[in-house]
């Protein structure tokens, strides 16, 4: 169902006619469709780092809606959850919003309302996937420097001038000068505000270390 690489809407839901109805009208509004009966026979499936969203009811037999949502964040999983349900409250709904849920929709739910949510859920997938992809674009990059040139760019986004650096590290500034220089471009960047906004996004910036004579 849906177009050949079109999102992936997940439905766990034990309600064999309600799987159906939002199977077809997923589908009718462009998106490919997979349902399961249980948040087990959800886990029984590898579902990789194909792009969607889940579509969860929260009370079922066995394992629960939030229960599988518990589940699924100790194991990374980067699907955003929209819940379904016809018994919820307030205080399992505050619970799951908490817990990183897109929306928590009560049944019956009008066809507007779901199809908004999805979108916002695929949205979020889509920039949380390409802010990760970002992000380990920047560490390849970091982790394309010599051990050397990695002491200095870590000197560098401390603020830290090129003659203190030879200080620190016993180097000539000319040589400090010439491995600033391989680090921005292996970094493709174009100034230190840059470099040091790359450490501040990988976590990568340390408190400046104290020289002798500066």
């Amino acid at each position: 169902m849906g177009e050949p690489g079109a999102p992936l809407v997940h439905i766990v839901d034990d309600d064999d006619s309600l799987r159906t109805a939002l199977s077809r009208l997923l589908a009718a509004a462009g998106y490919r469709v997979a349902t399961y009966e249980s948040a087990a026979s959800f886990l029984e499936i590898s579902h990789g780092d194909v792009g969607g969203c889940i579509l969860l009811d929260v009370n079922m037999p066995g394992l629960s809606g939030v229960q599988l949502q518990e589940h699924l964040l100790r194991q990374h999983c980067g699907l955003p959850i929209v819940f379904l349900t016809g018994h919820g409250d307030i205080a399992m709904s505050v619970r799951a919003i908490k817990a990183g849920a897109e929306d928590f929709l009560s049944k019956p739910v009008s066809k507007e309302d779901l199809l908004d949510a999805v979108r916002r859920a695929l949205q979020r997938y889509s920039d949380t996937h390409a802010t990760q992809a970002n992000l380990k674009e920047l560490m390849r990059r970091v982790e394309s420097l010599t051990a050397r040139e990695r002491e200095v760019f870590d000197l560098l986004v401390t603020g830290m001038l090129n003659k203190q650096i030879a200080y620190q590290l016993g180097n000539t500034e000319r040589t400090v000068k010439a491995h600033r220089h391989s680090i921005t471009e292996k970094m493709q960047v174009k100034s230190m505000a840059e470099l040091a906004s790359i450490a501040s996004q990988l976590g990568l910036l340390h408190p400046k270390k104290s020289t002798t004579g500066n």
